[in-house]
């Protein structure tokens, strides 16, 4: 599959989730902005899709990424999106432009909803639900040191220096 047709809009993922949880697949969510990948990323993202059979990313959209980081998204979300696709553990790519994934969420119903130990179980939006629905929340462990925020500070530090 090519990595673009990974990349798909809520309607085009329902017949995709349908699919898999007709193969017994168990479906994994998370979700982020994943600004520039990096090793923190990757880890993350290859923990997640190890919880179950299929990842589904939810990526803020560029509109979304600004309202909750001035400044920021520094890659358009289709070059987001298609370097996350191009993952081999990555199943899916669903842009959403809502301030949380929680529309998202609901309709996707997964059976694990992860996101990283800065993250507490409580805090996770969704978690309710996926409970509710008999799912796990979880939370894998990040790589220390690896944020977005610190690889642009030290960039501008270099060019400073």
């Amino acid at each position: 599959m090519w990595s673009k047709d990974k990349i798909v809009s809520p309607a085009a993922l329902q017949p995709l989730l349908a699919q898999w949880r007709e193969q017994g697949k168990r479906v994994v969510f998370t979700n982020g902005c994943f600004d520039l990948l990096h090793l923190g990323h990757v880890d993350y993202l290859e923990k997640a899709r190890h919880l179950g059979d299929v990842l589904v990313l939810g990526l803020n959209t560029d509109a979304s990424v600004s309202r909750l980081k001035p400044g920021r998204p520094l890659q358009d979300e289709v070059s987001r999106a298609r370097i996350l696709a191009s993952l081999l553990f990555v199943d899916a790519v669903v842009l959403f432009d809502e301030p949380t994934p929680l529309e998202l969420i609901t309709m996707v119903k997964p059976d694990i909803l992860v996101k990283g130990d800065d993250y507490a179980v409580s805090g996770i939006v969704g978690h309710e639900l996926v409970l509710a629905n008999g799912g796990q929340v979880l939370t894998v462990p990040l790589v220390p040191g690896y944020s977005t925020t610190r690889i642009v500070e030290r960039i501008q530090a270099h060019l400073h220096s």
